[in-house]
């Protein structure tokens, strides 16, 4: 197969509702860009928060704009284990059943029930690079990456739309596991079926 894509690296961030943003920062608050991501229209924003957890915290989590229907944690199994909980590894926006924690804003804070997720590790292609590589949204494939310690992540998730473009998103348990830095290079090997 041997199609390349950069890889990008996710820190652990979140990802607000409308509603959970102003219960944190104000009613009425808008998000403001740092920096724009390689995913068309999303961008990290300046604000932050803490995440809290039963067993530990982290101050100043960055927000990943522009807000969702709901909102989304993401954290490493490092991050999961400091905080104390035990987030399941999932698809962004598969959060049914997921780990709840505490979010805490210079306004106000927010419990949620659910919402704290490892996120499942993917690849963005737009709708020509799929058809590029021979692959589809949803399809899942197994990829090689060339860091320091080479490694092959398996069941790797295509997740394919208008606005996508070519990245491969792992966390940073993954990266460091296999020596890699943001914009290295990895290889798509092979298409599961």
């Amino acid at each position: 197969m041997n199609y390349k894509v950069p890889i990008g690296i996710s820190n652990k961030h979140l990802h607000l509702s409308e509603q959970d943003m102003e219960t944190l920062f104000g009613k009425g608050y808008k998000l403001t860009s740092y920096k724009e991501l390689v995913q068309r229209g999303q961008y990290a924003a300046n604000e932050q928060v803490d995440i809290v957890g039963p067993k530990g915290s982290f101050k100043n989590i960055r927000i990943i704009g522009p807000t969702r229907p709901q909102t989304q944690v993401e954290v490493s199994m490092t991050d999961a284990r400091a905080l104390g909980i035990s987030p399941p590894v999932r698809e962004s926006g598969k959060l049914e059943g997921s780990s709840g924690i505490k979010l805490v804003g210079p306004k106000g804070e927010v419990d949620l029930k659910s919402g704290a997720i490892v996120a499942l590790r993917h690849i963005h292609l737009s709708p020509e690079q799929a058809r590029e590589a021979g692959l589809q949204d949803k399809d899942l494939v197994d990829v090689k990456t060339c860091g320091t310690r080479p490694l092959i992540f398996e069941d790797v998730l295509i997740r394919s739309a208008v606005g996508h473009f070519r990245e491969f998103h792992i966390d940073t348990d993954e990266a460091n596991a296999a020596g890699i830095a943001n914009n290295d290079e990895a290889e798509i090997i092979r298409k599961k079926t």
